[in-house]
């Protein structure tokens, strides 16, 4: 059974923005209200909806350090620390790429 998870109140659109990127909106469907609206996204959120829809959750295995410190650095950059992550993934993939090509 799903913990039932209330939505938290923001304080701005960048505090729900940032909330969004690391929650997924299934989990709090049952908060959510029901709309006729018809409308259209922005380009930009629209890219965002696919990159996201492609991502592949995975399991990673960390020293507590290592978190710690990736945390650290993600709360001095004002971003949470998996985006971090992934973004330190994704410069040393295309840097290898790079090298070895």
């Amino acid at each position: 059974m799903t913990k039932k998870r209330k939505i938290p109140a923001f304080k701005n659109t960048s505090e729900e923005a940032r909330f969004w990127e690391t929650h997924s909106v299934t989990d709090y469907l049952e908060h959510m209200e029901e709309v006729d609206n018809i409308f259209a996204l922005s380009p930009e959120l629209s890219r965002t909806i696919r990159e996201r829809s492609s991502k592949k959750a995975i399991s990673l295995r960390l020293f507590r350090w290592e978190i710690d410190l990736a945390k650290r650095i993600a709360k001095s950059k004002k971003v949470p620390y998996q985006r971090l992550l992934r973004e330190w993934i994704d410069a040393g993939i295309k840097q290898d790429m790079t090298r070895n090509m």
